[in-house]
């Protein structure tokens, strides 16, 4: 992980500079709020800046966004009144931490804001296979596709293989290609150069030089265009970019990976992903089991979970009953590795006792997950009995509008998970549900239905 400290923190800056670094992180500093900016258009890459208080955070995240910079930001600071620190949140920093800094505090604060703290946990065979051949590619320059569901830890797998290369020393860099909107991708990518288009004010490094000497991970590969994926190929062929607006072609030393959760083949008879990029990246392919198909990896995961949040809450650990394993073996877990996650997050809180059980083991809208199992499958054959006596007569727009929503109800608001069993991109997902908001109609937030969101 890598951290920008800006300004003095208090005169504590280099107090929380030996706990990030004992903690593994690679730490930098800068003094001023424009040092910053820099530091970051230049391509030296951060994961996390810590913010002196005193300093004005929402002048540096307006300034990182009109360079198209997104990193989070922890403000941090002596004695501060409670306002400032409010402040700071509104402002957009991710949290605030008081100094003298606490290390176990900055340690959970990294782990958090950075989403860096996710091992490599397998017991299952069938996933064990799976690393077996991934640490023995790992060492090579080949490029990975993974391939599986959304939630099933494919950004996971793809940090270890990181971790296993010869790169490792080096920056493993991250695009969520699904997340930044297309306009916005390309420069993102390939960093532009000054006066390339309106906002930009300098030249601005991007993803592809700030992982010169490492990794990237293009997650969702299957939601770039397809201008950006012909010169997506033409990187990957040449190992060398054009900067958006630049006039001399730039030389990178990168190993790429990418991930999708679709299915690719069928993306290139569709015409919506080209088969000579497919080519390129797919030169070895891991395809990670879902978690119903690993249900010794469910149990292990659960643990790992249960005392993860327990640490994170101030809680004492408390393991899963017979019963509550039995539970979690046998679900389904559609929304895979991340939906356990956040059940054994709920489970932590809510248990009560020296065990959890599978009282405490609840969905969002605080239905057991048996019952929940169970109330799911019920629902989808009713709604599928009502769909075919209430078709007739209605629009093909109405009956789309009606099934995308019904989906993204079952999936708990979960955009990726819903546009999968749609069989669409989660682009042309976003871009539906855009106009039904327009027209008022309305959408279940991530984590809630539409009962829930009213």
């Amino acid at each position: 992980m890598r951290v920008l400290i800006v300004g003095p923190l208090g005169g504590h800056s280099t107090t929380a500079t030996k706990i990030a670094m004992d903690r593994g992180a690679k730490v930098a500093q800068v003094d001023t709020l424009d040092q910053a900016t820099a530091y970051l258009r230049a391509g030296r890459g951060a994961d996390l800046l810590l913010v002196d208080l005193s300093l004005d955070i929402g002048a540096l995240l307006a300034a990182n966004a009109a360079e198209h910079i997104t990193v989070p930001v922890v403000a941090c600071g002596v004695n501060p009144r409670p306002s400032a620190a409010a402040d700071a949140i509104r402002a957009g920093a991710k949290e605030f931490i008081p100094l003298p800094a606490d290390p176990e505090l900055i340690a959970a604060v990294l782990a958090a804001v950075s989403d860096d703290d996710r091992p490599m946990i397998a017991r299952d065979p069938s996933m064990l296979s799976v690393i077996e051949f991934a640490e023995r590619v790992a060492p090579s320059e080949a490029s990975v596709l993974i391939t599986g569901e959304s939630g099933v830890g494919k950004e996971v797998m793809a940090r270890h293989l990181h971790r296993k290369s010869k790169r490792a020393a080096k920056a493993f860099v991250s695009v969520n290609c699904a997340a930044i909107p297309e306009n916005l991708l390309e420069s993102e990518l390939f960093g532009h150069e000054k006066g390339a288009f309106t906002g930009a004010v300098a030249r601005r490094v991007g993803k592809f030089e700030e992982a010169h000497g490492g990794t990237l991970l293009l997650d969702e590969i299957t939601e770039m265009d397809a201008r950006l994926q012909a010169k997506l190929l033409r990187a990957l062929q040449e190992r060398e970019i054009d900067r958006v607006g630049g006039t001399a072609p730039v030389k990178v030393d990168i190993r790429v990976i990418a991930t999708s959760n679709r299915d690719l083949q069928k993306a290139v008879r569709e015409g919506v992903f080209r088969e000579d990029l497919l080519f390129r990246l797919n030169v070895v392919n891991l395809a990670l089991p879902p978690l119903r198909e690993r249900p010794k990896d469910a149990l292990a995961l659960a643990e790992h979970f249960l005392k993860k949040y327990a640490k994170a809450n101030g809680i004492e650990h408390r393991p899963l009953s017979e019963p509550a394993k039995a539970q979690i073996a046998s679900r389904q877990w559609p929304g895979n590795v991340r939906e356990l996650e956040n059940a054994m997050h709920r489970a932590v809180l809510m248990a009560d006792g020296p065990e959890i059980g599978p009282d405490a083991i609840r969905m969002p809208d605080g239905s057991s997950l048996s019952a929940s199992s169970g109330g799911v499958a019920r629902q989808a054959a009713e709604a599928a009995e009502a769909a075919t006596q209430t078709m007739v007569g209605r629009t093909v727009a109405e009956v789309e509008q009606d099934l995308i929503l019904d989906t993204l109800d079952h999936c708990l608001g979960n955009r990726t998970h819903a546009a999968n069993i749609l069989g669409i991109s989660i682009r042309t997902l976003r871009n539906k549900l855009k106009l039904y908001n327009d027209q008022g109609i309305t959408i279940p937030a991530p984590g809630e239905t539409r009962a829930g969101a009213a």
